[in-house]
């Protein structure tokens, strides 16, 4: 294009802030409310720091249509003829001190509802590491999209991506922004991301991303953030976009954005919708929400970081309902979900960080008389305003497995001289047990399925040969995740919020709960855990209904790992008669460290091929109006425990067939 020598400003009459294509040209937009002129200079202008001025708006905007300007320029603003600044909205960037790149936001986007939320199985991914090579680069958006099928296999109906936002250098966690409306250039572009994205939804996962706002930085802020438009309150502090009094401060630097600015306030919210509705994202995870509602512990409260949460959740509760909403605020505080109407943030979930430091203690401790089974109870029951979907729990996380933490997995926190020795795989496995087994929504760190072991790097990826090398605990996991998620039609009890501690056992560290919906074959769920290194051959517990109860799960089978025991955990009838609170008892087998799941009923499989046939149906017309022994029931055809195959029985099976 021509450059004018004296080329005069004139506002642009579209809206958007950022860098926003049009047919044959881009409009500029940028808050600069203290510079006394501001340009854009990039590829379209050859880079002239004066050819194409920005017309000052009102609040302290500035924008200009540059006609030319094209996908895939590189840009910067020229703020007072000197200071050449990325644009704090730019879609995306060569690097955290790089130039801007002009980017078209438009994708084609499948339909995809996320699953609901007491049926989502989480599984926290560091994108960088999932699924790459050693040494050289760090894996991308690409490379990860490879590895999805893993996934599926597995369970898992949703991904929480640690920060992708663009952070300085190649190789980080995510928790050090530099540039909230660009994905990390090191995993790739945009348009791969999105990708990525896709590649998940057309698997039925969904996908949350990791938000960080209680800091940015804090290095590389220079070409950006900070002191943007050349004001600051003193030699170092960063001007317009962050505190310049004492909420500046944070354990990360002194980089706290200003929430009590509007325009700041604006840049915040608008950041978390450009990712749920460009991205298609299917919710947030926002780190570190105890550091925006005040300066740190025990430290003086920041009102305006509190009602900024609350608006945020307000406008993703009016936009997308579907959408999850979690906090990562780790103070037990049940304020964090309760609903902006009743003076809470308005978070649909949050991590519950003291279920995984009692369930950690109870399995890293090396005597078994010194496990506290109490601690176990607690961490099962605790919900948060009585609700199970507001909390996230986990037995690993990026922080609790994490070398920047000073952690590391669990297999190597309970045995660190052989992470792979029978204690360590029994106890991190019957953690996981826990997790998916209470009431919650459940998260698997990447790798856990792997028994991955050590402290986890950001440029260590995961060890896929291990797969193989443990594919009985990779498998354990995935039965775990199918009954958490009622997959077998016979554990839906683990879907409700219901729970009953009914049996606590701190002598022998055997502990026993009761899940349901509304109760009955398929819906009520026992669970027995043995957090000793005894068995047992006949341990009596209460049972709520009368009849058959059939073992779903024993994770002491040799076929998890040929260390395990295989302990005799049979099916086992319960009788009349009253035992820790319930109306009927049992006695049930469980082997050393283990878990074993048991419901009543059986399904519509009849034959075990995993598909409802004709086959099936043979078999069932086979007992058509017999009576049953609650036992037998009548070879499995009575799938309603009624004690004869009736018409309820057919409604069940015909229901499953066109399923």
């Amino acid at each position: 294009m021509l450059i004018s020598a004296a080329a005069i400003a004139e506002p642009s009459s579209r809206s958007g802030a950022g860098a926003i294509l049009y047919p044959g040209g881009a409009t500029f937009r940028v808050w600069a409310p203290n510079a006394e002129e501001v340009n854009v200079a990039g590829e379209f202008n050859y880079w002239n720091s004066s050819a194409n001025p920005l017309y000052s708006e009102a609040g302290g905007w500035w924008s200009a249509d540059v006609n030319g300007a094209e996908e895939g320029n590189e840009y910067r603003y020229v703020i007072n003829g000197e200071l050449w600044k990325s644009d704090p909205r730019a879609f995306d960037v060569v690097s955290s001190v790089g130039n801007s790149i002009i980017t078209d936001n438009q994708y084609d986007w499948d339909e995809f509802s996320p699953p609901a939320w007491n049926d989502m199985v989480i599984y926290e991914m560091h994108l960088g590491t999932y699924y790459d090579a050693p040494g050289g680069d760090p894996g991308t958006y690409y490379s990860a999209a490879m590895k999805l099928d893993h996934l599926v296999t597995l369970g898992i109906n949703a991904v929480q991506l640690m920060p992708v936002c663009e952070f300085p250098g190649s190789y980080s966690l995510g928790y050090n922004p530099v540039n909230l409306f660009a994905p990390e250039s090191a995993y790739g572009s945009p348009e791969q991301l999105k990708f990525f994205i896709d590649q998940c939804h057309k698997r039925g996962i969904a996908v949350l991303i990791d938000l960080v706002y209680n800091h940015l930085g804090p290095t590389d802020l220079g070409e950006s953030l900070w002191q943007f438009d050349g004001y600051s309150a003193s030699e170092d502090t960063g001007g317009i976009y962050f505190y310049e009094n004492d909420n500046r401060f944070t354990p990360w630097g002194d980089t706290r954005p200003n929430y009590s600015t509007g325009e700041v306030r604006s840049f915040i919210r608008d950041n978390v919708m450009y990712w749920l509705n460009e991205y298609n994202m299917d919710g947030i995870r926002m780190d570190g929400t105890a550091y925006i509602r005040e300066r740190g512990i025990m430290q003086p409260e920041i009102p305006e970081g509190w009602t900024l949460m609350q608006w945020i959740n307000n406008e993703i509760d009016a936009a997308h309902s579907e959408k999850i909403s979690i906090a990562e605020d780790m103070r037990d505080n049940e304020w964090i979900t309760k609903t902006t109407g009743e003076g809470g943030a308005g978070f649909d979930s949050q991590w519950d960080a003291g279920f995984h430091h009692k369930i950690k203690g109870v399995v890293t401790q090396s005597d078994d008389p010194n496990r506290n089974m109490y601690d176990v109870r607690d961490a099962i029951t605790n919900l948060y305003n009585g609700t199970d979907t507001q909390r996230v729990i986990y037995s690993e996380s990026h922080d609790e497995a994490g070398a920047s933490s000073g952690k590391s997995r669990l297999p190597s926190a309970i045995h660190w001289d052989n992470p792979e020795s029978y204690w360590a795989k029994k106890r991190s496995t019957l953690a996981a047990g826990i997790v998916m087994t209470s009431p919650g929504i459940p998260m698997l760190f990447m790798g856990q399925e792997l028994l991955e072991t050590g402290a986890w790097h950001d440029d260590t990826p995961l060890d896929w040969s291990r797969k193989s090398t443990f594919s009985g605990i990779n498998m354990l996991y995935k039965h775990l995740i199918a009954l958490r998620r009622n997959l077998g039609g016979n554990t839906l009890g683990l879907k409700a919020g219901n729970v009953n501690v009914f049996h606590v056992n701190n002598s022998a560290k055997v502990i026993a709960y009761h899940r349901w919906w509304n109760g009955g074959p398929g819906d009520d769920v026992i669970i027995l855990a043995n957090f000793s290194g005894a068995g047992f051959t006949n341990y009596s517990i209460g049972m709520p209904r009368e009849g058959r109860w059939r073992v779903r799960f024993n994770s002491d089978w040799e076929g998890y790992d040929p260390e395990f025991g295989s302990w005799n955990s049979y099916d086992t009838y319960a009788y009349s008669g009253s035992k820790h609170g319930l109306d009927y008892h049992a006695d049930v087998g469980i082997g050393p460290y283990s878990m074993v799941v048991l419901s009543q009923g059986t399904g519509p499989n009849m034959n075990g091929d995993t598909i409802v046939d004709n086959l099936d149906f043979g078999m069932f017309s086979e007992q058509w109006t017999g009576s049953c022994d609650l036992w037998h029931s009548c070879e499995g055809a009575d799938f309603n425990m009624s004690g004869s195959v009736d018409i309820e029985d057919l409604q069940i099976f015909v229901s499953s067939w066109l399923e």
